[in-house]
């Protein structure tokens, strides 16, 4: 009689019988936390949305998150590990040499999803058919477009080589392309230290609420715990900040939450799933309090939103130039209208996670994927009451950020358990967590009045913008005030009266995301536009090529542009073509320009390091001050390093973490390309000069001190720097698909243009989807009304049209060679772009976002 064990599943795992305990929720949580088998990635477990853990079960293709245990008793499982290393390597090329991966996170599960379509149609797998197939994946960076270049390669057994880029200009695959497709360079939650413990975290469950008492008897009593924290736990300070300290890392007894993603204690287990769940566990006493949801009641409110707070008014930014009611009043043309700009969620791929270990001296050792990892260090410092010393955070690139990896999530958690206990904590968000917790895009009110004359040429511009920056403050004064000057875009206006306010609310809270206040405000700054040359009789391409700015003209806040400024004009040289002609051909067309500061600016003195050393195994180690997300700033590094000093680029390994004094705050602004090249190319000139020497540290830095708060000076340079683009989008006027979209993006050098390429391509993707289906709205206890990845109406692989990039290349003054950056200004255009060819296809003018064509509902099912 055979006897079977039901606590254990047995079944084969890349060819070997393995067994695994039953109670796994699924069959992704067997694979990682039991058999360490990391190659399919958890980007949102159980929900099976993204696609990231797609593995082959008997031969088909499965989401391992939504796979029964039970179910995979006596079958077959296969894995990116389990390939023959043959074609492990034809798809790791194919994959590095087409550009077809950003942060990479996404890739692994796409890879097995293209292995199984190719094992089924070979070279007959058609792009179209293929698309439709990745509709069970998301990539956040990509767009699509170079992913199906690859897997096309891999079909039609083609090879192209994967060569690293040489110097600066040159194209080659990105830094660590082949292991990231593959999945075997890890993320933070793929990497196991022994001994270690797991955090999960008790939210709230009120966004405005005094916390009478918490009680963690329960949970700490659940099996599996070793401790249970709340604030009274901490050693240091409680709120953490970028730039305001009002971030509480957990609220404590006697304190008030303020939104929902507040956190009111850390459970620590031995696995995940005892963590996650005690954690309902913590018992928590209320008095609720009525939530201020209306960024515009809650300027007038009587009533203080956020704890530890005086004010509902985060920050106004405001300036005038010119006299605009005259300029209006002597306008042959003259618009007024209310745009509305939505709440949109990040939604890189790999959710937060965060692993800190005690060191052997006393201190900590945090594995971080943050945007800013001397923040990190310093924040956390702060929070365990220690000297910075006793701190290192390491980064490890992260799965996609987009500014939402900025502020701290879980670090805090992590360090403090890690530091109480002197054992490893990690701490691993889920997706539903992720939503709550980080920063989103603002949703801002933006009041406009424009004019012009007969020739349609802009007379004055003035604006009122009134942003929900959620409860706490983030860089959120900072969005509102880059609204604030970009506000006229790229155009010459004569008079200029713009005030910007950021307000607290207890709604999610809202920070950097790329555009960072410049795509809201030039979404409504070019709807103005279209309106004017309607009135005018003008096309827009006309329209614009009459207003854009020109080297010596004033901008916005009065800033005199030099010469990096041309390259929106020849942006739009670059779009005048394929514009007539697909208006010659029936089409609906939109265009639409934008520009994008690259760098802090505003009097912010920018200050970045890089360090080269000569080892004397051969390897050259560069390390600088930026955070390595997917928009490639480690292959920057590299070809820059190639570039001044002539090595082969095999040589080169690149390092960020805290060990030296090298950051500048975070990995945003588009800087992080800017900067960083500067600081690597001072250090390898300091190397050469010494003889580039075995053993010794060059450390050389970057600075940009030139630029002025806004009205610091009569003419202030705000920023030091600032990327251009136009964009065409080209619609079918009886179905209003996009079926087309053209983007001439002036980048000042493209330093990798295969990269740069792919950075504009996902950008469009990511601004198609602002402009159409994104949305994260918030209900009136402030809480997230979408909690899955397929709510928030991202767009698919199938419903992403032809991405043509044009790169140009006008360098910028007094930027090392003449970088603009190019991460941020991608989707500027996109929104006012696809409004104008709506408009031209059904005469109807948008001014809320997002627009909603008919059939676009239909475009993330």
């Amino acid at each position: 009689m055979t006897v079977v064990d039901t606590d254990v599943v047995v079944f084969k795992l890349n060819g070997t019988e393995v067994a695994v305990s039953a109670d796994h929720p699924h069959l992704l949580s067997a694979l990682r936390e039991e058999l360490d088998v990391t190659s399919p990635k958890d980007g949102c477990s159980p929900s099976g949305q993204c696609g990231c853990c797609t593995v082959m079960i008997d031969g088909k293709v499965q989401v391992s998150c939504q796979y029964p245990v039970a179910k995979v008793e006596g079958r077959e499982v296969v894995t990116l590990e389990g390939l023959d290393a043959a074609e492990r390597e034809r798809f790791a090329s194919a994959f590095a040499a087409c550009g077809g991966l950003q942060c990479g996170f996404c890739i692994p599960g796409i890879v097995m999803r293209a292995k199984a379509q190719v094992d089924k149609k070979g070279a007959a797998l058609g792009r179209d058919d293929m698309s439709r197939h990745l509709g069970a994946h998301l990539c956040r960076c990509t767009g699509y477009v170079k992913v199906l270049d690859a897997i096309e390669a891999v079909a039609t057994g083609a090879a192209p080589v994967a060569a690293l880029p040489r110097g600066v200009g040159s194209s080659g695959v990105k830094y660590e392309a082949e292991r990231l497709a593959l999945g075997d360079r890890g993320y933070v939650d793929d990497l196991r230290v022994p001994g270690m413990l797991h955090a999960a975290l008790r939210f709230t469950d009120h966004a405005r609420a005094d916390v009478v008492a918490i009680d963690t008897s329960a949970a700490a009593a659940a099996a599996g715990v070793v401790a249970v924290y709340t604030a009274a736990d901490l050693p240091g300070d409680l709120r953490v900040g970028i730039i305001e300290r009002d971030w509480p890392v957990m609220i404590p007894e006697g304190g008030r939450t303020s939104y929902a993603g507040d956190v009111l204690a850390v459970v620590v287990a031995e696995t995940r799933r005892q963590a996650r769940a005690a954690a309902p566990l913590v018992d928590v006493e209320y008095e609720v309090l009525e939530p201020l949801t209306d960024p515009l009641a809650a300027i007038g409110s009587p009533e203080v939103a956020v704890w530890g707070t005086d004010s509902n008014v985060l920050s106004t930014s405001a300036y005038v130039r010119g006299d605009v009611d005259a300029a209006l009043a002597a306008s042959r043309h003259v618009v007024h209208e209310v745009f509305h700009t939505q709440r949109v969620e990040h939604a890189f791929l790999e959710p937060e996670s965060t692993l800190a270990v005690p060191r052997e001296d006393g201190g900590l050792h945090v594995y971080s994927g943050g945007q800013g990892i001397w923040d990190d260090r310093d924040q956390l410092a702060s929070c365990l009451g220690v000297e910075r010393d006793r701190v290192t955070v390491e980064l490890v690139s992260n799965g996609g950020a987009f500014g939402g990896k900025e502020d701290m999530s879980n670090q805090a958690h992590a360090a403090l358990a890690a530091w109480l206990l002197r054992r490893p904590v990690k701490c691993t968000l889920s997706r539903e967590e992720s939503f709550l917790v980080h920063a989103k895009r603002h949703p801002i009110r933006c009041e406009y009045w424009a004019g012009c004359d007969a020739d349609g040429r802009l007379t004055g511009v003035r604006a009122r913008m009134v942003g929900d920056s959620g409860a706490y403050a983030s860089v959120g004064m900072k969005v509102l005030e880059r609204a604030a000057g970009h506000a006229s875009g790229p155009y010459r206006v004569p008079a200029v009266d713009v005030e910007s306010i950021a307000v607290r609310t207890n709604n999610p809270v809202c920070g950097a995301f790329r555009g960072f206040g410049a795509n809201q405000a030039q979404f409504a700054m070019e709807g103005m536009m279209d309106r004017l040359a309607e009135l005018a009789g003008l096309s827009g391409l006309e329209i614009r090529r009459r207003n854009v700015v020109r080297p010596g003209d004033v901008w916005g806040p009065g800033q005199v542009m030099d010469e990096g400024c041309a390259g929106v004009e020849r942006c739009l040289d670059a779009l005048a073509e394929p514009y007539e002609a697909a208006r010659a051909d029936g089409k609906a067309v939109g265009i639409a320009v934008g520009l994008k500061n690259s760098g802090l600016g505003n009097g912010y003195k920018e200050v970045t390091r890089a360090l080269v050393r000569f080892e004397a195994d051969g390897t050259v180690e560069v390390r600088h001050g930026w955070t390595e997300m997917g928009q490639g700033v480690h292959t920057v590094a590299l070809q820059v390093a190639v570039e001044e000093l002539g090595v082969d680029p095999s040589r080169i390994v690149v390092k960020v973490d805290t060990t030296h004094e090298l950051g500048d705050g975070q990995t945003t602004g588009s800087r992080g390309t800017l900067m960083g090249a500067g600081a690597v190319r001072n250090a390898c000139l300091a190397a050469k000069a010494d003889g580039c020497r075995t053993g010794v540290d060059y450390v050389a830095e970057y600075w940009v001190d030139w630029t002025h708060h806004l009205g610091e000076v009569e003419h202030p340079t705000i920023h030091s720097a600032f990327g251009y683009a136009a964009q065409l989008v080209v619609m079918d006027t009886e179905t209003l698909a996009v079926e087309r979209v053209v983007a001439a993006h002036d980048v000042g050098r493209a330093v990798n243009p295969l990269l740069c390429q792919g950075q504009v391509e996902g950008a469009v993707h990511m601004g198609l989807g602002y402009a159409l289906t994104e949305d994260f709205p918030a209900d009136e206890r402030g809480f997230p009304t979408k909690t899955t990845l397929r709510a928030l109406g991202i767009l698919r692989a199938k419903d992403v049209p032809p991405i043509d990039v044009v790169l140009v290349e006008v360098p910028q003054p007094r930027s090392p060679y003449g970088i603009k950056g190019v991460g941020e200004i991608g989707l500027v255009p996109t929104a006012g772009a696809v409004a104008a060819a709506l408009h031209a296809a059904d005469g109807r003018w948008r001014s809320t976002l997002p627009m909603r064509p008919p059939g676009a509902e239909r475009a993330s099912d």
